[in-house]
C-alpha cells in the first residue's frame, strides 16, 4: 500500500486537522497515512513547534493499531545545535518514522520574509543547501528521510524562488552524497506540483541524487487539512517509477516497499 509518509493533524501547531479527518480521506484515496507532528525546538517564530511524545503516543496509539493503515512520527526540524536534543526526543517514543527538515536558517523562521531582505537569493539558497548537507550528516544516524529538499522556494521573497540543479548543483550535490552516506531516504513532497516550475525543477534534483547512488523516496503531501492529503501522488508515484527510484514508508523505525 501506498503512504503519504508526511501529515499534520491537531498536535502540530500549524495545523487543526483531526485525526478521523485525515484517517476517513486516507481511506476514500485507498492509502495510508503517517502522522508527522512538528517538533522544532528552540523555533524563532511564533509558534511553539513542540510537543509531548508521550501524550501524542496516548492519543493516537489505538488508532494506529499494528501499522496497517496508520504510522505515527514526528518532523524534526534540524539545526546544527540540536543534535543531542533532537537525538534525546526522538528515544522518548516508539515512532515508526522520523522526517529531518530544515525550517530555519540562523535563527531565521524561512517562512517570514525578514531573512530574505538584506541577502543576495544565490548567497542564502547556498547557505540553506550547505546547512541542510551538514544536518543530515549530523543527524542522520536517527532520522529516516530528508524533507522537502525544495522547501525555501515555498516562501522566499524573491522574483524567481526555484531552487534549480542546474543553478546549485554542486550544493545540491553535497546534500544528496550526505543522503547516501547515511542511508536517509529523500522524499519527494508534493506540495509544490501546482507550481509553475515546482516538479520541473525537481526532476534534475531526484535524477541526480539516482546517480549519486539513492535508492528509494518517500511520498509526502505536508498536508496540515484533509483535502491535501495524497495531492498528486500519482504523478509522484509515475516520476519515481521513471527514474528507477522504488517507493517506501516506514514502520517501528524499518522500511517497507511499497
Amino acid at each position: 500500500m501506498i503512504f503519504d509518509s508526511h501529515m499534520h493533524t491537531e498536535v502540530s501547531a500549524d495545523s487543526s486537522m483531526k485525526a478521523a479527518d485525515a484517517l476517513k480521506r486516507a481511506s476514500e484515496l485507498g492509502i495510508g497515512a503517517v502522522f508527522t507532528e512538528h517538533e522544532d525546538m528552540n523555533f524563532p517564530g511564533e509558534k511553539d513547534f513542540t510537543f509531548s511524545p508521550q501524550d501524542y503516543w496516548a492519543k493516537y496509539e489505538a488508532l494506529r493499531g499494528e501499522g496497517e493503515h496508520l504510522r505515527l512520527g514526528v518532523e524534526l526540524g534540524m539545526q546544527e545545535g540540536l543534535v543531542k536534543k533532537n537525538r534525546a526526543f526522538v528515544e522518548e517514543a516508539p515512532f515508526d518514522q522520523v522526517i529531518g527538515s530544515i525550517h530555519t536558517i540562523e535563527g531565521h523562521d524561512l517562512y517570514y520574509a525578514d531573512i530574505y531582505k538584506d541577502r543576495a537569493k544565490d548567497e542564502l539558497y547556498r547557505l540553506y543547501l550547505e546547512t541542510m548537507a551538514r544536518c543530515v550528516r549530523s543527524q542522520g544516524a536517527f532520522i529516516d528521510i530528508l524533507a522537502h529538499i525544495d522547501y525555501i522556494a515555498r516562501y522566499a521573497a524573491y522574483a524567481d524562488t526555484e531552487l534549480t540543479y542546474a543553478a546549485y548543483g554542486d550544493y545540491i550535490d553535497e546534500v544528496l552524497r550526505a543522503l547516501v552516506e547515511t542511508d536517509t531516504v529523500l522524499e519527494l513532497n508534493t506540495r509544490r506540483f501546482d507550481a509553475p516550475q515546482g516538479k520541473a525543477s525537481l526532476v534534475p534534483i531526484f535524477t541526480r541524487y539516482r546517480e549519486l547512488g539513492g535508492k528509494e523516496v518517500t511520498l509526502g503531501s505536508d498536508a496540515h487539512d484533509a483535502a491535501a492529503i495524497g495531492f498528486a501522488f500519482t504523478e509522484a508515484h509515475e516520476l519515481a517509477a521513471g527514474l528507477g527510484l522504488a517507493v517506501v514508508t516506514f514502520l517501528a523505525r524499518k522500511k517497507e516497499y511499497c
